[in-house]
C-alpha cells in the first residue's frame, strides 16, 4: 500500500490531505489505476503531472480556483492543469473561447498565443480539474472511481480553511460541484461552459477575467496578470 510520505504532491497541500490518502476509496482509485497501466492503457496526463496544480499553487497561495472537468484525452495534451495545455501543442475549443472572453474582457488587441496557463497557476490560480486522470481518447473514463471524492475535499479545505476566494464554476457540472461554497466568505462566478456548444448562452461577455481582479483588490490582494 502507497504510504502518504511516498506521494510526490507539494508540501502544503500533502499535509492538508494526509487522512485522506489514507481513506479506503484512494486505495481503489490506486489499484484501479494500476490494473489499467498493467493492460497496457495509456493514462493521461503522465504520473509526474497528476498532482501538477498543487505543484505549482500551494495551499497557503491560492487566490482562485477555475474548476474543470476531465483531463484532455488527446496526446500530448494534459499536464495536470484545468483548461491548459503545454507549450507547443494547439489550443483547444475551449481555451480558445476562454482566451477570446480574456481579450474582449480586458480590452486587448489579441489572444493569447500558448494555451499553457502555468503563468496563471504561479500567481495562486488553481486549476483544478474534478477528475485527474482519463484514458487515452476515451473522454470520462476515470469518473467515478475516487477522484471525485478526493477533488471535493480539496473545495470543502479551501471553502472551511480560508476566506476571500474566487471560485469560478463555468458549466452545470461545475456549479454542481461547487453548490456548498459558502457565498459570504467567497466570491462565487458562474456561467455557462466556454465550450463551442455553449458558449455563446452566456460565457461571452460575462467578464470573469476583471470580476476576479476586482474582487482580489477589494481583499487588499495582488491582482492576477493574465497575460
Amino acid at each position: 500500500m502507497t504510504t502518504t510520505n511516498t506521494i510526490l504532491m507539494e508540501e502544503s497541500w500533502k499535509k492538508e490531505l494526509q487522512e485522506e490518502f489514507k481513506q479506503p476509496y484512494m486505495d481503489n482509485l490506486r489499484s484501479f489505476l494500476r490494473k489499467e497501466i498493467s493492460k497496457g492503457k495509456t493514462i493521461f496526463p503522465a504520473p509526474h503531472n497528476i498532482f501538477k496544480a498543487f505543484d505549482l499553487t500551494p495551499f497557503e497561495q491560492v487566490k482562485v480556483v477555475i474548476l474543470g472537468q476531465d483531463p484532455y484525452h488527446g496526446p500530448n495534451q494534459a499536464h495536470g492543469l484545468s483548461f491548459s495545455v503545454p507549450e507547443g501543442i494547439k489550443t483547444p475549443p475551449s481555451l480558445v473561447n476562454i482566451f477570446k472572453e480574456l481579450r474582449d474582457d480586458l480590452k486587448l488587441s489579441s489572444i493569447p498565443e500558448s494555451g499553457n496557463l502555468e503563468c496563471w497557476a504561479k500567481q495562486g490560480v488553481l486549476l483544478l480539474n474534478a477528475t485527474l486522470t482519463v484514458q487515452a481518447h476515451q473522454a470520462g473514463s476515470h469518473q467515478k472511481k475516487g477522484w471525485e471524492e478526493f477533488t471535493d475535499k480539496i473545495i470543502h479545505l479551501l471553502n472551511e480553511k480560508k476566506e476571500g476566494l474566487v471560485f469560478v464554476l463555468w458549466g452545470s457540472y461545475a456549479q454542481k460541484k461547487g453548490a456548498f461554497i459558502d457565498p459570504k466568505k467567497h466570491k462565487i462566478i458562474r456561467s455557462v461552459h466556454p465550450s463551442p456548444l455553449s458558449v455563446y448562452r452566456g460565457f461571452f461577455g460575462h467578464r470573469p477575467f476583471s470580476q476576479i481582479n476586482d474582487y482580489l483588490q477589494q481583499q487588499q490582494q495582488k491582482p492576477i496578470n493574465w497575460v
